[in-house]
């Protein structure tokens, strides 16, 4: 006689998401229409991951996710050239990586101010998230902003 196995626990809505391990990783043009896509098709893939529209850190991602493309299509665009989206969940930590092509460092934040041109978006997404940065690109060049969220189990 064998002994049933039992069937892997499924996180339900009312549950805090716990994620074993996601990626997700895709190139975007570098367009007002691409930052847009790179926005819906995150939205989608928290989703399904568990962290369902409406909630505190859905929204949270998702607009990180929209300042950091719309940074990348502003601030890092190269004639010809996309930018890429990823994020990844590991555990109870979501993280969010946007590179671009443009190499030149973010400049310091600051308060902002009338003459500060930008600055705002990054000013946000230093406020909504647990931890943030940059680094160049290794292979080519370029510069990934990432940021990390930290959902947390009760």
């Amino acid at each position: 006689m064998t002994s049933k196995q039992p069937l892997p626990v499924r996180l339900t809505r009312t549950d805090q998401p716990f994620f074993p391990w996601r990626h997700f990783t895709m190139c975007f043009s570098s367009t007002p229409r691409g930052a847009r896509l790179a926005r819906r098709l995150a939205a989608e893939r928290l989703e399904a991951w568990g962290i369902p529209y409406g909630s505190d850190a859905h929204d949270v991602l998702t607009l990180i996710v929209a300042e950091l493309s719309a940074n990348a299509v502003r601030h890092g665009h190269v004639h010809g050239r996309d930018f890429r989206l990823r994020l990844s969940a590991e555990g109870a930590t979501l993280r969010v990586e946007v590179t671009d092509s443009r190499g030149e460092s973010i400049p310091a934040l600051s308060e902002p101010s009338d003459d500060l041109d930008g600055c705002r978006g990054l000013l946000l997404v230093a406020a909504l998230t647990d931890r943030w940065g940059w680094y160049p690109c290794i292979d080519g060049p370029g510069k990934t902003v990432w940021a990390v969220l930290d959902v947390g189990l009760s």
